[in-house]
């Protein structure tokens, strides 16, 4: 199909999907500018006061510790964050305690672990940084936007920041994938430095990502001629970046329907959907080829070496729970945990929830390295 059909299309497409739903997005643009705090928000905030202002707001994006630089193999500066444990929690402490590393998504940055950086702040050594091309770091070259590349770049960053000592690792969606990559490619650091893995929202391979970057297009334009679309539009990406700032309302929809299963506070929409806007449409274009290829579905059974658990909504939209519950069967050992009707944002939707299923990976990686 020739550039010009394409964009014809994929504008078509669009076209016309919003002429038949413009008064539905208006509607639950305002439906999600009244939502406020859930219950389990308001129960939890005693135990997570990190988290809030002294407004009871979350401080999204606000929690900071002193930047490092990681240079990654190809020459990209990794912007890295490091939370170190306090005194009197060290000294409380039994045992070896790992520290935490926590990889971000697609499209997202370090600050969308917010409640679980929260959480662990102070208690335990808590390593996050932005991937190549997102958030603070570099930009990468675009043969160097692959999956088995951000494996790489994990562990650069183990080596600069966590030299020695167990390490978990927790990933989200993309972050998922580079734990995967790194491991399978280096499966020798399982037990020797790292003893524990949590698997977000995630997935080892057989990820259809046109459906991911353009839900409003008829169906027919998902799969190969989705890839060849996201690639003409990124010779036009400055344009495409433009018209997502004037769709801003529609952009808002589309982060609350893609990311979340339940309505969540408006602040965790208009959060999440920042970081989505600050992604160059030519970064997003540059990662996508490198989802269609990774398969790693045949290898991931080497995280039975360790603890591992594995987490998803059961209303994910875009990796969803299917893929969790093949992680599950192919990493024998392994614990699922399912959280009814959450989405793809689990980890901010469901927080509490999830940092507990962290928690529980924590409390076996440490008891292993006790006996």
């Amino acid at each position: 199909m020739s550039r010009g059909r394409v964009i014809g299309a994929v504008a078509g497409g669009l076209g016309l999907a919003a002429a038949g739903t413009a008064f539905g997005v208006v509607h639950q643009a305002r439906s999600i500018g009244r939502r406020r705090p859930s219950a389990e928000d308001e129960e939890h905030r005693d135990d997570e006061q990190a988290a809030y202002g002294p407004d009871g707001t979350p401080t999204f994006g606000r929690l900071r510790s002193r930047p490092l630089t990681v240079v990654a193999d190809d020459g990209v500066p990794l912007h890295v964050e490091v939370d170190e444990v306090d005194g009197v929690a060290a000294r409380a402490g039994a045992g070896p305690a790992p520290t935490v590393v926590l990889v971000h998504g697609y499209c997202l940055q370090l600050d969308c672990w917010h409640f679980q950086r929260a959480a662990y702040r102070g208690r335990l050594r808590t390593v996050l940084y932005d991937q190549r091309s997102h958030g603070r770091s570099g930009r990468s070259a675009r043969e160097h936007a692959t999956i088995a590349q951000l494996g790489r770049d994990l562990l650069r960053v183990l080596e600069e920041v966590v030299p020695d000592g167990p390490v978990v690792l927790v990933g989200h969606s993309m972050g998922g994938m580079s734990v995967i990559s790194l491991l399978v490619t280096y499966p020798e650091l399982l037990e020797e430095r790292v003893v524990g893995v949590a698997l977000v929202a995630t997935t080892a391979g057989g990820l259809d990502p046109g459906r991911i970057l353009l839900p409003l297009l008829p169906a027919r334009l998902s799969g190969e001629l989705t890839g060849t679309a996201v690639s003409t539009l990124r010779l036009g990406h400055r344009a495409v970046d433009s018209v997502r700032r004037l769709g801003k309302i529609v952009a808002r929809v589309g982060t609350d329907v893609l990311a979340f299963g339940d309505p969540v506070p408006a602040s965790y929409v208009d959060f999440v959907d920042r970081m989505l806007a600050s992604t160059p449409f030519e970064v997003v274009s540059d990662f996508f080829p490198s989802f269609r290829g990774f398969d790693e579905f045949g290898t991931v059974g080497v995280l039975a070496r360790v603890p591992t658990v594995v987490v998803c909504g059961t209303a994910d939209r875009l990796t969803s729970i299917g893929h969790s519950r093949k992680l599950h069967q192919r990493i024998p050992g392994s614990r699922l945990v399912e959280l009814e009707g959450a989405g793809h944002l689990v980890l901010l939707e469901r927080h509490a929830e999830v940092t507990a299923a962290i928690d529980d990976l924590l409390d076996r990686a440490q008891e292993r390295l006790a006996s």
